[in-house]
This record gives C-alpha cells, sequence and structure tokens, in this order.
C-alpha cells in the first residue's frame, strides 16, 4: 500500500523504521508537527520523526493543522491508500480523516479501551497495572474509542520506568503496525468496535500531578516516582527548593520509623519515611544541578536531624 506516516516524537520512529523497511508497503510522505523551539537557545528544530523522514529521503508535510485546506490538498494528490499514526500530536477533523480509502490507523500503547488519551502508559505504572499492551484501531471522531484492530500484551516489570516501558512498546508496537498494515491490504484484518465498559482515561501528566506526597504507601510513593520518569519527574521539596527524583526508589522490607518526608542519612544511603515502609532514594536532581546520588546530595547540603521532604 501506498502509506503516509503520522507522527512526531522519538518513540514514533520505530513504527516509521518498520513500515520503511517493509516489502510490502511504500511510505511516500510523513506528516509531522511544525519546527519547535528547544534548547537554550530557543532554537527551531525538526521532530525526530522529520529527521528520520529527511534521512529516508521521504517529503515531509509540516501542518500547523491537519484540517489545513493547503496540506488537504496536497494529501489528496499523494493518495495514500492508508495513514498510520503514532503520537502525531494533532486532533484529525472528518475532512482529513476521509482522504486515504483505508482511513487513518493509530497505533496507541494501552490494551484498549483502557487508557484512552495521551498518557498511556504513565497512568498504566501509576495505578499499579501488571499487564499492558498497544493496539492499533481505526481514528475517529472522538478520544481513541475507534474499532480495533489488533493487540499485543506486554508485562509490567517492578523497575519500569514509563519511558523504559515505553520503549519497549515502541518497539513491539512497530511490528504490530506493519502487520496490522499488511492485515488491511489482503483483507484478512477485520476492526472490531471497542466494548463499552472498561473504559479508563489518560490525560497529560502535569507537574503538579508528579509531586510526591509522603504521606501514601511507599508502594504509591514507588509508582509516582517510576510513572513520572523521565517526564515530567517526581519532585518534592526540601528547604524550599524544589528537588526532583530523578532515578528509582528501594523499597525497604520494614515498616518506618520515620514521619512521612523524614529523612535519615548513612554513609552511602538516605531513607525516607512514607505513609507505610521506609524507601531508599536512588538518585536526586536539586533545582539548578545536574542529577546526583543522593547520598551525595544528602553530605553536600548537611542534613540534620528531623528535617523532612516538603518540610
Amino acid at each position: 500500500m501506498r502509506l503516509v506516516f503520522a507522527g512526531t516524537p522519538e518513540v514514533a520512529v520505530p513504527a516509521l523504521d518498520a513500515l520503511l523497511a517493509s516489502d510490502r508497503h511504500e511510505v511516500v510522505a510523513v506528516v509531522t508537527r511544525p519546527d519547535a523551539p528547544a534548547g537554550r537557545g530557543r532554537r527551531l528544530v525538526a521532530s525526530p520523526v522529520a529527521q528520520r523522514a529527511e534521512e529516508a529521503g521521504i517529503e515531509v508535510l509540516k501542518p500547523a493543522k491537519p484540517s489545513d485546506p493547503d496540506f488537504q490538498a496536497r494529501l489528496t494528490e499523494i493518495a495514500p491508500d492508508c495513514c498510520p499514526v503514532v503520537a502525531y500530536g494533532a486532533l484529525l477533523r472528518p475532512g482529513t480523516l476521509e482522504i486515504p480509502r483505508h482511513g487513518w490507523v493509530n497505533l496507541h500503547f494501552s490494551l484498549l479501551p483502557a487508557w484512552r488519551g495521551a498518557a498511556p502508559v504513565q497512568h498504566a505504572l501509576l495505578a499499579g497495572d501488571e499487564v499492558t499492551g498497544a493496539s492499533t484501531f481505526r481514528i475517529e471522531q472522538g478520544l481513541d474509542s475507534g474499532p480495533v484492530f489488533g493487540v499485543l500484551t506486554e508485562e509490567v516489570r517492578p523497575t519500569d520506568t514509563s519511558g523504559v516501558l515505553l520503549d519497549r512498546l515502541a518497539h513491539a508496537g512497530a511490528r504490530l503496525l506493519v502487520a496490522t498494515m499488511d492485515g488491511i491490504e489482503d483483507g484478512t484484518l477485520q476492526a472490531v468496535p471497542q466494548p463499552a465498559e472498561g473504559v479508563t482515561l489518560a490525560p497529560k501528566i502535569t507537574v503538579e500531578d508528579a509531586r510526591i506526597d509522603w504521606s501514601l504507601p511507599a508502594l504509591r510513593v514507588d509508582r509516582v516516582v517510576r510513572g513520572c520518569a523521565p517526564a515530567p519527574g517526581a519532585w518534592t521539596t526540601f528547604r524550599g527548593e524544589r528537588l526532583k527524583l530523578s532515578g528509582p526508589v528501594r523499597l525497604l522490607p520494614a515498616a518506618t520509623e520515620l514521619a512521612p518526608g523524614e529523612l535519615a542519612v548513612a554513609k552511602n544511603s538516605v531513607r525516607v519515611g512514607t505513609g507505610s515502609h521506609e524507601i531508599e532514594l536512588g538518585e536526586v536532581q536539586p533545582q539548578g544541578k545536574k542529577p546526583m546520588r543522593a547520598a551525595d546530595w544528602a553530605r553536600g547540603v548537611r542534613i540534620e536531624s528531623g528535617e523532612r521532604l516538603d518540610g
């Protein structure tokens, strides 16, 4: 099939690469978000998908909105059979959805109808899901509500962060997306409506969502740290300044003798009290500084007895 791939961030690149490597399909163009300012100089930088497409010599389309008439006219000229989508980041309206004869097919990183929305992997970790996965579905009006072509499952490991889990799903999902394109082309794959029950939503994680409440059980604190890594990053405050937890924490077996947020420092470790068990901090990142081992940070700030995070 003639394909126009839509995607923007690094997580979409494995799917683009898999489609480029397919001997059954031709990626004739890529749709991505416009260049955005990045870095200290805030210069405009092309998206990872745009950069990969340019390396491959593929036409790159960067409409401000997919409803832009010039973009729709160009897409009509290209006449794709299907538009596979991975983390494109813009809303598709009916006029645009109707251009490819097989529609737009999205790779979403959850087992739909669970975790519809922008942050399915983060919410799966925050909720303590033991199994997650990816789904391919036909895009329609409605939030990730279209009929499903295929799914894969992935075990959530105890040490997974959202970044690590998303990377695994991106590569496994790339194979699922290619298989979905194959099935659509040869007519062996039919989309099945999502069940009405089991719908959960996964809105974007905000910075405030990532703030740690030390009165929660240690298991919940661990989920926030892992679910918000690498972005937006779990955080707390110490002496009135923000402290980011940039590395995983370790759950300790004994019930805590420390008050929630209270710190206990040893030569090579920093423990914190929670609403249940103590945890040991891994890496932390003080405001305006680079990540460092928690023990090194503690030596530098000379923590006094009874001091607390969020204190």
